[in-house]
């Protein structure tokens, strides 16, 4: 698990993904064959981790509670300049679907309980919010970005997964489509590779700054092995392919992958050609 510190500094690092997140996040994603904007839930979605926390008032908050409502679990921290930035589209989000919605303010790596309910009365936020543990946020597959949401249907289930600032209306659409109202989009289903939990990665074809573009399919299929066979060194404790696609910006694991598609696309593909063993997997962030 990374130390406070660590997470500290990944977090602070990784605001450069939430304002870029902000800034392509201004309209709704349009199909490319269609003038109609898209939302995409995933296939197949897993359960939400279950928690159980104390908000700033003292009450139990679970997951579990809120089955049969949609929740948009965000992750979130009081010097997080977007974080702020989205309170007020999430108190009116809150206060329209008060009875088929529910947010949970998951504070991150605040030090200072006094400064979240400062932020929490000055804003008026209406919605619980809880100090997170780093038990809790390891369950969700570690949180490399503020703010951080996990869309869950009515079946606790996690069906799409956002960092960065994002437009209020695709939140707001979201919401609608799980609750089965009217949505003037198309609704799309993917597959998750990693995307919402990096225990998925195994199911990935691309990763971040990775060029598999010199191998065949063959070399390709043994190349993305390795990825989630070896494990990064950089101290993550996650798997290459975990750590790409966790960690973009990690210069170990670009390095790593780089070396292993060399390697890989120097073996001869043919049946029976000999292929280096992988090193065995570290344990799983999730």
């Amino acid at each position: 698990m990374q130390s406070r510190s660590t997470l500290r500094k990944r977090l602070r690092l990784a605001l450069v993904a939430g304002i870029l997140a902000a800034l392509g996040g201004l309209f709704l994603p349009v199909h490319s064959n269609s003038q109609m904007p898209v939302i995409r839930f995933v296939k197949n979605p897993d359960p939400a981790p279950a928690f159980k926390v104390k908000d700033l008032d003292g009450k139990e908050v679970t997951v579990d509670a809120y089955k049969g409502k949609v929740v948009l679990l965000n992750f979130w921290a009081t010097w997080c300049g977007p974080c702020r930035a989205e309170i007020p589209s999430l108190i009116e989000l809150q206060k329209k679907y008060k009875d088929q919605m529910q947010i949970l303010g998951m504070n991150v790596d605040d030090d200072d309980e006094t400064q979240v309910r400062a932020v929490v009365q000055g804003e008026g936020i209406n919605y619980p919010v809880a100090l997170t543990p780093p038990d809790v946020r390891m369950e969700y597959g570690g949180i490399s970005a503020l703010p951080t949401v996990f869309i869950i249907n009515t079946e606790g289930r996690v069906v799409q997964k956002h960092v960065g600032l994002f437009n209020p209306a695709l939140y707001e659409t979201e919401v609608r489509a799980l609750l089965g109202m009217p949505v003037a989009v198309r609704v799309e289903s993917f597959e998750d590779t990693g995307q919402v939990f990096l225990k998925h990665a195994d199911r990935a074809e691309m990763f971040p700054g990775v060029d598999l573009a010199s191998l065949n399919t063959e070399q390709r299929a043994l190349a993305i092995k390795k990825f989630n066979a070896e494990g990064c060194t950089c101290g993550c404790k996650m798997t290459l392919a975990q750590c790409r696609i966790y960690d973009a910006g990690c210069s170990i694991s670009l390095k790593r992958t780089a070396e292993i598609v060399k390697e890989v696309a120097a073996i001869d593909s043919k049946p029976g050609a000999a292929a280096p063993t992988p090193a065995a997997p570290p344990s799983s962030p999730n």
